[in-house]
């Protein structure tokens, strides 16, 4: 079967690979009918979360039918359509029973410190291969497949599979309640169902911070209040139309690799190099620890601001990814202010049941977030226009039948 493979640092390829097999009794293979790619995908590839074990497939977001069933999963059948939950956990143990999936006991090989599982990830994740492809293995498939009604489309079930509840979970974290005026630093496709998460949680007003139009306007369409960092100082201007006062609440949905700021393919040696030096050149020369550079030195702008623009005494909702050996944040001044920080991998077979039954209900459309479709043969081209952010690449829904 055809998948998409990382071989190393900017080397992906679209590989024939053996189709998967039943490993454990609570397995299930499904045939993937919609996959996408995500910003975290572009980490692996760009090398700004390691270590990545080479031929592990890549994407952690999918909907497909289920082919075979292990003996112990007993609530679906042969045939039916399932979303797949991007984060991997058993159902169990004492954190999945509390709805901490994300940090099962069991699911990860590497021990019960090892954290969050989820599929296409880094070794230190499992690691599991991903759903871009024909077909793959779901573990633990009563708890990571969710059964879909009819009434919800693959279209709608992809954006379910991770960034929908990713954002859910954010706004859930931030503690929004009715009135409450947020901030959302990035319009992402995450970003995105953020706004859309935040209008659910009751939130009076919504900003969001961006610098890309074509994504600024569709959060203006969503219902936000939208400021360009390009053209005006995003904490200035918050604390200008909040009355002096800030945010009630931020979400950070961004994550390390804020802003890409170069032209050229995600591929190239040259351009990681580029983003090395650009953070580099932000780092203080030294970390607390009297070390040389690390790349986790570099700072995060939307932390920065967000921390700098929430009210006294606000939330911070941090949903983006950050490697673990990120080291720089403004602890102080969030300690002065009295803030509150919250984040976390999303926990997703906790809100995924709740998001489809919203779909199928008409309450939300997650489909609006879509921008593009591509078949699986050309995935590697969807890649590099999603890496260089082109106009139009909010969220790529993924074909991954070969023809």
């Amino acid at each position: 079967m055809k998948a998409v493979v990382f071989h190393a640092i900017g080397d992906i390829r679209v590989d024939d690979v053996p189709e998967p097999q039943l490993q454990e009794p609570t397995d299930a293979i499904i045939r993937l009918t919609t996959s996408a790619l995500c910003g975290t995908d572009l980490h692996f590839v760009r090398g700004s979360f390691t270590p990545m074990q080479a031929g592990t497939i890549l994407g952690h977001e999918g909907v497909g039918i289920v082919e075979q069933l292990g003996d112990d999963v007993r609530n679906l059948d042969i045939g039916d359509r399932v979303v797949v939950s991007s984060t991997i956990g058993c159902g169990n143990c004492s954190y999945c029973r509390a709805g901490y999936y994300a940090q099962c006991d069991v699911a990860n090989p590497n021990g019960k410190q090892a954290g969050t599982s989820f599929f296409g990830g880094p070794a230190p994740t499992g690691p599991f291969n991903g759903l871009q492809a024909e077909k793959a293995r779901i573990p633990f498939a009563t708890t990571v497949l969710t059964k879909l009604p009819d009434e919800v489309s693959d279209e709608q079930a992809i954006v379910i599979s991770d960034i929908l509840p990713t954002a859910y979970f954010g706004a859930d974290l931030a503690e929004i309640k009715d009135g409450n005026s947020v901030a959302v630093f990035g319009c992402g496709p995450v970003g995105l169902c953020a706004i859309v998460s935040a209008k659910l949680f009751g939130a009076g007003r919504v900003f969001a911070i961006d610098s890309k139009p074509d994504r600024l306007d569709k959060a203006r369409k969503l219902g936000a209040e939208c400021i360009n960092f390009d053209r005006e100082d995003p904490v200035e201007t918050l604390q200008r139309l909040t009355g002096g006062i800030g945010p009630d609440r931020a979400i950070d949905a961004v994550g390390i690799d804020a802003e890409h700021a170069h032209d050229a393919h995600a591929g190239d040696k040259s351009d990681i190099e580029t983003e090395e030096q650009e953070s580099r050149a932000n780092a203080p020369e030294t970390n607390p620890d009297g070390d040389n550079w690390h790349p986790g030195d570099a700072p995060s702008q939307a932390l920065q601001w967000a921390v700098r623009s929430l009210a006294k005494a606000g939330t911070l909702s941090i949903i983006g990814v950050y490697p673990p050996d990120f080291r720089q944040f403004p602890i102080g001044m969030a300690m002065n202010r009295n803030l509150t920080l919250r984040m976390g991998n999303c926990n997703h077979s906790k809100y995924i049941p709740k998001l489809v039954d919203m779909t199928r209900t008409g309450l939300i459309d997650p489909a609006d977030i879509l921008s593009q479709a591509t078949p699986i043969s050309d995935v590697l081209e969807a890649y590099e226009a999603f890496d260089r952010r082109e106009e139009g690449w909010i969220k790529v829904e993924l074909e991954p039948q070969a023809d």
